[in-house]
């Protein structure tokens, strides 16, 4: 009950995630190798374009492909169907998208949302 755009969908936000997994441990590897407090590293992160761009994308890959992935399982072992299936993937993916943007823009520019 996966579509080819589905698919497709989920592959192309692997591939995406990849790079953006070993950029994601180099830096917290970085951090914990040189002493970081959490303190310092907000200090590195806030008021960055780039770290909101990196994390930024990273969420909403990581939403997508969850989203898909958790489709599937909840047709093969939940046995939802047709509209519901849909609503419970775009459900999960929007609400993980919502946790994830509220985090970037905390890390990012130091605030809730």
């Amino acid at each position: 009950m996966l579509t080819l755009r589905l698919y497709m969908l989920q592959r192309i936000t692997a591939l995406l995630m990849a790079p953006l997994v070993i950029g994601h441990l180099a830096v917290m590897i970085v951090a914990v190798q040189g002493g970081l407090s959490t303190a310092e590293i907000l200090g590195r992160t806030q008021g960055s374009a780039a770290w909101f761009l990196f994390y930024g994308t990273f969420v909403v890959a990581v939403c997508i492909h969850a989203a898909i992935g958790l489709r599937v399982v909840a047709h093969e072992w939940g046995g939802l169907k047709g509209h519901g299936l849909d609503a419970f993937m775009w459900v999960t993916g929007l609400g993980l998208f919502a946790l994830g943007a509220r985090a970037v823009w905390a890390v990012t520019f130091g605030g809730a949302l």
